[in-house]
């Protein structure tokens, strides 16, 4: 039986579990509001992790990341879990068995893969070779958009964050029918019409080492011709893996998409169930490498604008911190869609998308996009 989301209905005068104040921007399955989330974070802390243990429990994750003090322990994200024998992972992907890890590996993966037809609605499609005149002829096999050739759209059934408003919430059933699948079966995944291969989820944190040899495989096997390596994520991973990615990406054209969910560490928590500190350290360790290829841009930035929480301050914030390290990084603004815990906010308005963006070029941006236009609502 499948799980459905609750709350499939726009939410009308929702009053904050915290000030009692009654207000049409707050959703059920979180049910504060963004005054309270970052001015009286320790008091709603509490309600913020009984939220997200309950959206987790029907799918039969941890509330919280195991820390069992003499657990087996994973170091592949920033969840950093410890598990005593029979525990399962945050990610749901490995438990320990008798002392050791098993699960998901470099060579096993819960992951599944589709052929999208170039160009795509790619977060970094009006800056990257797949949809723009960008890095041609090296990267690229178009001085335009790539018709003719397609993206590998390779779906990582796991996640590092536990975002209330997932837009791809559906793997959270999908994986636990899902088989395991190697490197190599991936790899070969990879035909004469693919141009770039994109790893996106979920999130392909808690599942680097399987794309990583899946990428290498695939870049093996086809020497001598285009094939870029891309990431959307979370940037949650460890460190060291997240420069193998860069490396790839760096050297094959592709590129790297970090989802910057808010600025605010308190709304961070809130919303995603994790802080954002290891995000932005990646980010800007990514962003080292900038200067080594600038042209298709390697590092690219996106914000989902959720209603009543990811404003124009939380937009600010992050567009103040990519401008430091480069105004010119792309920084795409997408339109959120209600979905999952948050099926009963509105979609992003226009107005909203608007003066995001101005908030954003405010801060010294140059290249600063609104994305999803077609789900860009009126109302709110």
């Amino acid at each position: 039986m499948r799980i459905q989301p609750p709350f499939s209905t726009v939410a009308q005068d929702t009053t904050c579990a915290h000030c009692r104040r009654r207000s049409r921007l707050i959703s059920r399955g979180l049910g504060l509001c963004l005054d309270c989330i970052r001015g009286d974070f320790e008091a709603v802390l509490p309600h913020i992790e009984k939220a997200h243990s309950q959206a987790r429990a029907p799918f039969h994750l941890p509330g919280q990341p195991p820390q069992d003090e003499t657990g087996a322990a994973c170091r592949l994200c920033v969840n950093e879990c410890q598990m005593a024998p029979g525990q399962k992972s945050y990610c749901g992907l490995r438990t320990n068995e008798g002392g050791k890890l098993m699960g998901a590996s470099a060579d096993r993966g819960r992951v599944s893969w589709y052929y999208d037809p170039l160009p795509t609605n790619c977060v970094a499609d009006w800056v990257c070779p797949a949809g723009s005149d960008a890095g041609y002829p090296r990267f690229s096999y178009s001085s335009g958009p790539e018709y003719g050739y397609r993206n590998l759209a390779v779906f990582y059934q796991a996640c590092s964050f536990d975002c209330l408003f997932c837009q791809n919430w559906h793997f959270r059933y999908d994986a636990t029918r899902a088989g395991w699948v190697s490197a190599a079966s991936l790899a070969r995944a990879v035909n004469q019409r693919t141009a770039c291969i994109c790893y996106f989820g979920g999130d392909p944190s808690p599942q680097m080492p399987h794309a990583l040899r899946a990428s290498r495989l695939a870049l093996e096997h086809n020497q001598g011709r285009i094939l870029r390596i891309c990431w959307e994520t979370n940037g949650s991973m460890h460190p060291s893996l997240l420069r193998q990615a860069v490396e790839l990406s760096l050297k094959s054209g592709g590129c790297i998409k970090f989802d910057l969910k808010a600025w605010n560490p308190r709304l961070h928590r809130a919303l995603c169930g994790m802080g954002n500190e290891r995000t932005l350290e990646n980010f800007r360790l990514a962003a080292q490498y900038l200067s080594q290829r600038p042209d298709p841009p390697l590092v690219v930035a996106s914000t989902l604008l959720v209603p009543g929480y990811v404003d124009e301050e939380e937009v600010a914030g992050i567009a103040a911190f990519i401008a430091q390290i480069d105004p010119d990084i792309p920084y795409a603004l997408l339109a959120f869609h209600p979905h999952f815990y948050m099926a009963d906010l509105p979609p992003t308005s226009r107005r909203h998308a608007v003066e995001a963006q101005k908030a954003a070029l405010a801060q010294g941006l140059r290249r600063v996009r609104i994305g999803n236009l077609h789900l860009l609502g009126d109302a709110y």
